[in-house]
């Protein structure tokens, strides 16, 4: 390993994933090209109702059946009782204003097939769209300290950033009370950190990540990631629970969103766009108040 051998901690980049539709199932990865806006294809497409407004799990917990696949030339979509869907990678299309929480941007639609898709699966009309990568949506100044980090169509930040351990925690407190546990994508993170302790994310500055000879990536955890109703989906049958909610707010609420429970740091990218991340890389971090 390259990084410093007095880091505070060191670990491994153990698991990384991309979810390419906006609350649709993510695709588990060996490596991913790391970009300004996080991973490459990573929240690059979002489905949007007949007034443009993004749609989550939060109110159509379907939208975890669908599953996408990444070809070299397309992004193919597969749900139950639908025939898969190819939407072409370099595909553009009309131009339509849509909103992602406080945000209207301009993006591409996708086509009449695409929408015709998602309408008949999801129960209501909608559409789909892509970001157009000519576009800036900043993440927001005040948790970046004044860092201009853009983003497609993720919540606020460029990557979300677990850990091993933090599931783990989280599957104990579910073992106590006679639950059975569940797995990281749940979460939806892009990298989760191993050979480290439960939630050292939350406490740690620059993540730095040896990429070999590509040179080194620079990560900064911005943002406790507050978390919403989506982890209670089960993302195999969409089911909701309460269970995942419920041991979370026995131990993870937290000062610095008011109270609200967190699980996972969102974070920008500081150094290292155009490198690749990969599974097994080492990485090393000083805690922030070490």
């Amino acid at each position: 390993m390259s990084c410093p051998a007095d880091f505070d901690l060191a670990g491994t980049v153990a698991r990384l994933f991309i979810h390419p539709v906006k609350s649709c199932a993510g695709i588990e990865v060996q490596q991913a090209l790391l970009t300004d806006t996080g991973l490459e294809w990573d929240r690059a497409w979002m489905v949007v109702d007949a007034q443009g407004a993004f749609l989550t799990q939060r109110a159509l917990p379907r939208m975890a059946l669908v599953r996408p696949q990444m070809t070299a030339a397309d992004l193919v979509l597969h749900a139950p009782g639908q025939a898969p869907l190819k939407v072409p990678l370099a595909a553009t299309g009309l131009t339509a204003a849509v909103r992602v929480w406080n945000d209207t941007v301009p993006a591409w639609d996708m086509g009449d097939a695409a929408a015709h898709w998602f309408s008949g699966f999801l129960g209501q009309p909608c559409r789909l769209v892509r970001f157009d990568p000519a576009q800036r949506r900043l993440s927001s100044l005040e948790w970046t300290g004044g860092a201009e980090a853009p983003n497609q169509f993720a919540d606020g930040f460029p990557l979300l950033v677990a850990s091993t351990a933090g599931l783990e925690a989280l599957n104990a407190q579910l073992a106590a009370v006679g639950q059975g546990g569940v797995g990281i994508e749940r979460f939806r993170p892009n990298l989760v950190l191993g050979g480290v302790e439960a939630h050292d994310e939350d406490r740690v500055d620059l993540l730095h990540i040896d990429t070999g000879a590509g040179g080194a990536v620079q990560l900064q955890p911005v943002k406790p990631c507050v978390r919403c109703p989506i982890p209670d989906i089960d993302p195999a049958s969409a089911e909701r629970g309460t269970q995942v909610g419920d041991a979370l707010r026995r131990y993870r609420q937290d000062a610095r969103m008011g109270g609200a429970i967190t699980f996972g740091m969102n974070a920008i990218v500081r150094r290292g766009a155009g490198q690749v991340l990969c599974v097994g890389q080492p990485l090393g971090a000083h805690y922030r108040f070490g």
